[in-house]
């Protein structure tokens, strides 16, 4: 079993969209009843992040039925988590609404950035969203003393899975600092506040592997996430770049995970699109089928891609 490639699902170079300028990282998929709406983050005129969706067939995802025509949210006021910024990293259906997760961040001196996660609403379905607070949800605190990003959430009835992304520290690479993280779980009985017990559960497999935004699914009583992790000296499509891992857990035990990551399904191709890179993938189920949408070469520079599991 293994994961076959569709291809460049949405490649912004032939689509005309006034507002991006650059990239479709971090697809997000959200199931429809008639479609598939895929949320993704693209790089506007000033270089700021900003989230917007496409959709695409529910059996078929390489059939685009539309294109939605501008961002989804504002950045933040001057001086809140998310002024510089915001990334689409997780959406859940949630009793008559839409919950949008994302990643809010600041341009810093010290370091790069400074991230935090924030929640939109949608009470149309997934069409508009509006911010529900103007401050985090998912911030430093004195288990994750640096940043939290790129949040899964798996829900059972009344309870919420999140295995979110924490920075652990930066690493000086020529001149320039670069951020390490672990993938850590936390959970909620509503979405919205989140009980963090300072678990790690896929750490790197060497000190400066750095793991990131795990989707889950369940099959029977066992728990699949697919991550994506990287080194940290030459990751921008270099031998570090980011990869595709996996791991499984039982549902019972949803911080214990054994990482596998040859059972992954997928590796690098020929295709100038993600042959240097594989980062964020997004598994979902649909109907009789799974997909997997994730961001390659550049970080997604030209699109996202999809596969389908065989």
């Amino acid at each position: 079993m293994a994961w076959e490639k569709l291809g460049l699902i949405f490649d912004i170079r032939v689509h005309d969209i006034p507002w991006l300028k650059s990239h479709a990282l971090l697809p997000t998929p959200l199931l429809l009843e008639d479609r598939l709406r895929i949320f993704y983050t693209g790089r506007d005129l000033n270089g700021q992040s900003r989230i917007s969706y496409i959709d695409v067939d529910r059996q078929d995802p390489r059939e685009i039925l539309s294109i939605h025509d501008r961002p989804l949210l504002d950045i933040g006021k001057v001086g809140t988590f998310d002024d510089c910024g915001t990334v689409g990293t997780c959406v859940v259906h949630k009793e008559g609404s839409t919950l949008l997760y994302y990643n809010g961040y600041n341009v810093r001196n010290t370091v790069p950035w400074s991230n935090a996660l924030g929640v939109a609403v949608s009470h149309d379905g997934g069409v508009n969203f509006e911010k529900m607070f103007e401050g985090p949800i998912l911030d430093r605190n004195k288990y994750d003393p640096y940043f939290t990003i790129t949040p899964g959430i798996f829900r059972e009835r009344d309870v919420w899975h999140m295995w979110y992304t924490s920075g652990t520290g930066w690493k000086e690479v020529n001149g320039r600092q670069e951020p390490l993280y672990v993938i850590k779980y936390a959970t909620s009985s509503d979405g919205l506040s989140w009980q963090r017990d300072n678990v790690t559960c896929i750490n790197g497999a060497f000190p400066e592997e750095a793991t990131a935004r795990a989707t889950v699914v369940k099959d029977n009583e066992i728990l699949k996430m697919w991550f994506c992790y990287r080194g940290s000296n030459d990751f921008r499509d270099g031998v570090d770049s980011y990869r595709i891992g996996y791991a499984e857990a039982s549902a019972d035990e949803p911080t214990i995970w054994l990482r596998n990551d040859s059972l992954a399904g997928i590796s690098f191709g020929s295709e100038d699109f993600d042959n240097k890179m594989q980062a964020y993938p997004a598994v979902i189920d649909v109907d009789d089928q799974r997909f997997l949408f994730y961001s390659g070469n550049g970080f997604g520079a030209f699109g996202f891609c999809g596969a389908v599991w065989k």
